[in-house]
């Protein structure tokens, strides 16, 4: 199972303080956020899309992604959304087959609609046609990741013809593919449909809620027959802030959860934590919440946690990372692993597809989550090219 934190890269004032960062404080912060995570052993870290204040979260991924990439060596880089339906599916298979070079195949992303609404006709497009977008926009974007020359027609884009998506995905294999989403059953449907992972973000509506988008999402995962229900993959999300106890945990945070913008106000941290997976407390209060998860949403593959949001400053974010990755994850592994059936599947990383494609051989002694392939075919499965040619015209 994947463990990781995701951020939304709000630029919030920190009630305690009177403080608000600059955005560039807040992109530093990220990148060391994100540098941390790997440090202490968790296996993914995701960015959200923004386009609009009061995020600092990038308005294009990749960027910070590749960044991170080339300062670290492990960590699985992915995004907590990226807008399927206001940014040109052409331009993100390039933009993430570039990054999953760049990363040697640390990369997956996360499709989703977003959560701003005037982002929609910002990019000439109508909020009224999310969903459709959606559905349209993700069946080009698979399918130029999967076919060398592309013919295409659809409504809400100019058609391609004989078109080549460059750069090709790395060692042929596309990007692992997540789909996120909070409320539309639609986009359970879609992720079902293709066999790709489905993300429920968690974080604001009640258990009843997200366990019956994650029922939709198993029962049609297997009525296309992709496998038993048990065996979709499913990733949730979770919002915790940890303290040695559960006291002082909530007399720090509640500051933070009263004035934040993402709250809205509208209701006690006591009654957020009981009708939301908001945990506040210990780390053992962390560890049970979080394996409660089970309970009604089965045996899942990726957990990721938000934890720098609402104006909490740098020094209490990391502070949280060590307790996740000393006191926690390595409870959860533990746990979650025992109970899980030898049928159910890990998370699709790049490395576990290569070896599925090319045999153990190919990964040598990789497989854990988050670890890249150690070899790759001796001919580019694309081009037909082999660098020991290249490298004899090179010299010639």
């Amino acid at each position: 199972m994947q463990f990781g934190i995701f951020t939304v890269g709000d630029v919030t004032t920190d009630p305690t303080t009177g403080r608000t960062p600059t955005e560039h404080e807040r992109i530093k912060a990220t990148v060391a956020i994100a540098k941390k995570a790997e440090e202490v052993g968790l296996d993914v870290f995701a960015t959200g899309e923004h386009h609009n204040p009061p995020f600092a979260a990038p308005a294009n991924p990749p960027v910070l992604l590749a960044h991170i990439a080339a300062a670290t060596q492990r960590i699985v880089l992915s995004t907590a959304t990226t807008l399927i339906t206001t940014n040109d599916p052409v331009r993100i298979a390039q933009d993430y087959a570039y990054l999953q070079h760049l990363s040697d195949g640390r990369a997956d992303l996360m499709l989703g609609r977003g959560n701003t609404g005037p982002v929609y006709p910002w990019f000439g497009k109508d909020i009224r046609d999310g969903l459709e977008l959606a559905v349209e926009n993700y069946a080009l974007l698979h399918q130029l990741w999967r076919e060398d020359v592309v013919n295409w027609e659809g409504k809400h884009r100019a058609p391609l013809r004989g078109f080549t998506s460059t750069p090709r995905p790395l060692d042929g294999i596309p990007p692992v593919v997540w789909h996120g989403s909070i409320r539309s059953p639609e986009i359970a449907e879609q992720a079902a449909y293709y066999g790709d992972g489905y993300f429920a973000n968690h974080i604001f509506w009640p258990k009843e809620h997200t366990a019956a988008m994650v029922e939709l999402y198993r029962r049609r995962f297997e009525d296309y027959g992709h496998g038993s229900a048990d065996q979709a993959i499913v990733g949730l999300g979770g919002q915790v802030f940890m303290r040695g106890n559960s006291q002082d945990a909530i007399r720090e945070f509640r500051p933070y959860f009263d004035r934040a913008p993402v709250y809205g106000g509208s209701m006690s941290l006591e009654g957020f934590m009981r009708e939301t997976p908001l945990t506040v407390g210990s780390p053992q209060q962390v560890i049970e919440r979080t394996l409660g998860f089970r309970d009604y949403v089965g045996d899942y593959q990726r957990q990721l946690f938000l934890i720098d949001h609402a104006g909490l400053p740098l020094k209490t974010v990391l502070e949280q990372l060590d307790l996740l990755g000393e006191e926690v994850v390595p409870v959860l592994r533990r746990e979650f692993a025992a109970l899980k059936p030898a049928h159910v599947p890990d998370a699709p990383t790049h490395a576990s597809l290569l070896a599925a494609l090319d045999g153990p051989e190919a990964t040598g002694e990789a497989g854990e989550a988050g670890e890249t392939a150690q070899s790759v075919p001796s001919v580019d499965r694309w081009t037909g090219t082999r660098a020991e040619d290249q490298n004899v015209g090179a010299a010639r």
